[in-house]
């Protein structure tokens, strides 16, 4: 009988270390099928501490540990450290401060002077204007020379490049100048390809064209306007302000059309570039009014218009997303 008792004894404690072993397997494959979210199982750190608390430490940082993914930068910064602009005689301050002259400090863009209160002063403050922000735009410039200006502005590696341009494509001296579309398209791709090669990180805010249409409605009664207007600027939509003929209406109608498809394109281009936000046609819409017009052409915009521009140019670049 003493023999029978201590075989039964190890039988029974055989199987309590058997059943002790099938669960804690159990515990083991409960913990590698439940999902990483799931709160059916401890955590793998917790199960690496049950089962070594001298591994727990080197557990934490093991590549089969769970580890949870960093958010994902923006791609957009609100806040860019420079600024460089391109574009035609609006970022130029054109007629702005003075008669037929550029006045780059009245630039809605990168601007000095405190009225304006340009994009770069805004994001960049007084002291670092001078060194971190370039105004490469030039006064009659048309969409042919975007990529040449780009290129110039990409060997900053500018935090955010600005542009406006595609005016003078529509300000032409007759309707059939214009620039047509497929190749202000071309031009386009070509400016924002050769950033993207030289410097991939910058960032690209792309107002629309001016409402031409709109400049001709609000000056066409002034009698200044007029008689500058004669001089050729902007002929192809400011000629023979006050006739309201049908061929020149349909002349008007052509140009303004024009401008409404170079939008569309500056919209599109700049919708297939992650670092590119179009200002949604808030230039286009804005009605400049006779005090944001310069008081010596009728046709660029006065200190006033330039910050109103700034103040666009502002809320697009700071939104935390671009505008539906």
């Amino acid at each position: 009988m003493r023999g029978v008792r201590t075989r039964s004894s190890v039988a029974r404690r055989a199987a309590v270390t058997l059943a002790g072993a099938v669960l804690a397997g159990s515990a083991v494959l409960a913990g590698c099928v439940a999902s990483p979210g799931s709160s059916s199982g401890p955590a793998d750190g917790e199960r690496r501490a049950s089962a070594s608390p001298s591994a727990s430490a080197a557990g934490s940082q093991s590549p089969s540990a769970s580890v949870s993914p960093s958010p994902t930068a923006p791609v957009w910064n609100p806040r860019p450290a420079s600024v460089a602009a391109v574009g035609d005689s609006i970022t130029r301050g054109f007629d702005a401060c003075r008669v037929l002259e550029d006045c780059p400090e009245a630039s809605w863009a990168t601007g000095s002077d405190a009225r304006v209160n340009s994009l770069a002063l805004r994001l960049l403050g007084a002291p670092a204007l001078t060194s971190h922000s370039w105004n490469l735009a030039r006064s009659g410039s048309r969409m042919a020379e975007l990529p040449g200006q780009m290129a110039r502005a990409a060997r900053h590696k500018p935090g955010l490049v600005t542009v406006m341009v595609g005016a003078n494509d529509a300000c032409r001296p007759s309707v059939d100048l214009m620039t047509p579309v497929e190749d202000f398209r071309a031009h386009f791709e070509a400016a924002m390809a050769g950033l993207r090669k030289a410097s991939p990180t910058s960032q690209v805010y792309v107002t629309s064209v001016p409402d031409l249409w709109r400049l001709w409605s609000t000056g066409r009664d002034h009698p200044v306007g007029r008689q500058v207007w004669k001089l050729g600027v902007c002929a192809s939509m400011l000629a023979d302000a006050e006739d309201l003929g049908p061929a020149s209406e349909r002349r008007r109608s052509a140009v303004r059309d024009r401008v409404v498809a170079y939008n569309d394109v500056l919209r599109d281009v700049c919708a297939a570039d992650e670092r590119c936000r179009y200002d949604g046609g808030a230039v286009f819409d804005y009605r400049f009014g006779v005090g944001q017009l310069s008081p010596w052409d009728w046709f660029h915009p006065s200190r006033d218009g330039q910050e109103r521009l700034a103040e666009i140019a502002y809320r697009h670049v700071t939104a935390e997303r671009p505008p539906a």
